[in-house]
């Protein structure tokens, strides 16, 4: 099946994938994650061979988990390149994304606040993230990010939450889930694979998905898990309201809410001012837990 796409940006994270079925998986380091991370690339390689095989003819993968260190390309078809680590811009966390025509989000979760598997928006600190009165999944700030480049959300891949809050967010766009209610015990991860594929495939015919552009204003309420005094705190920081454990903003701009989002999970006005620097350093551990990837993956090979 020969898609209407040829250049495709996939979005890669861990909790909606195979090999992720618990807290321990998805957190760096852990026997856990390694195993996670593995099972995370093979998901990957069998989406871009699958695409490979439909006309695709450029595919970039970035890795958005954690420190964006946890797919080992030597699992990934060499023809896809595999981008590690985060980049300040043009697109927060993505950097450049090329001439992409499409994006796919494969494994990914729900929002702070929702039922979900491992449900979370950007950071487990955030407990409820309201936006015009509804939760907000990772894949609309994503999404809308990639919106002045042209660039069409087409496909989503997570659990069952995860994708309806997908589809209720963007028009048209494809969705595939991944159920993980009864364990990885009962979970045949060659059939899943070869659904996802599938999925995948058919998704580059959409010819209705267009670039997501959400309209402002867009009135935030965030609640902390650790309470008032760490909503207190960033608050002050960065000067906004609070009202208990509840940060409350607004924004005219959807990209304005995602750079005010990642100052609230990630940085402080020192940071922000140091941040290349600060990424340089954050990537350089990254790059240590892949090589830790890889001694496990040897491990396994040699079994």
């Amino acid at each position: 099946m020969r898609g209407r796409f040829k250049r495709v940006l996939i979005i890669a994270d861990i909790e909606g994938s195979s090999g992720c079925w618990n807290y321990l998986a998805s957190s760096f380091m852990t026997p856990e994650w390694a195993s996670a991370c593995v099972e995370m690339s093979r998901d990957v390689n069998t989406v871009v061979r699958a695409m490979f095989g439909a006309g695709i003819e450029e595919i970039r993968v970035k890795d958005f988990h954690r420190n964006g260190y946890n797919l080992l390309p030597e699992l990934i078809d060499t023809r896809a390149q595999v981008i590690h680590g985060y980049r300040p811009r043009p697109v927060p966390g993505i950097g450049d994304p090329g001439i992409s025509e499409a994006v796919m989000f494969i494994g990914m979760h729900a929002a702070s606040g929702t039922e979900g598997f491992l449900a979370h928006t950007l950071t487990s600190r955030i407990k409820q993230l309201e936006v015009n009165g509804k939760p907000l999944p990772e894949v609309e700030l994503f999404a809308a990010s990639l919106a002045p480049f042209g660039i069409k959300p087409i496909f989503f891949s997570g659990c069952p939450a995860a994708c309806q809050q997908a589809l209720m967010a963007i028009a048209n766009i494809s969705i595939y889930p991944i159920e993980k209610s009864q364990g990885s015990d009962h979970f045949n991860v060659n059939s899943w694979r070869e659904g996802l594929a599938n999925a995948v495939v058919a998704s580059l015919q959409n010819e209705q998905t267009e670039p997501y552009q959400p309209s402002g204003p867009f009135d935030v309420m965030i609640k902390m898990r650790d309470g008032k005094h760490a909503a207190q705190r960033i608050a002050q920081r960065w000067r906004f309201d609070r009202a208990g454990d509840q940060i409350c903003f607004s924004t005219a701009t959807a990209g304005e809410l995602y750079i005010n989002l990642i100052r609230i999970c990630y940085l402080t006005p020192l940071i922000e001012k140091t941040l290349p620097v600060g990424l340089i350093a954050y990537n350089l551990w990254g790059r240590v837990g892949l090589g830790r990837l890889r001694r496990h993956l040897n491990r396994l090979e040699q079994r």
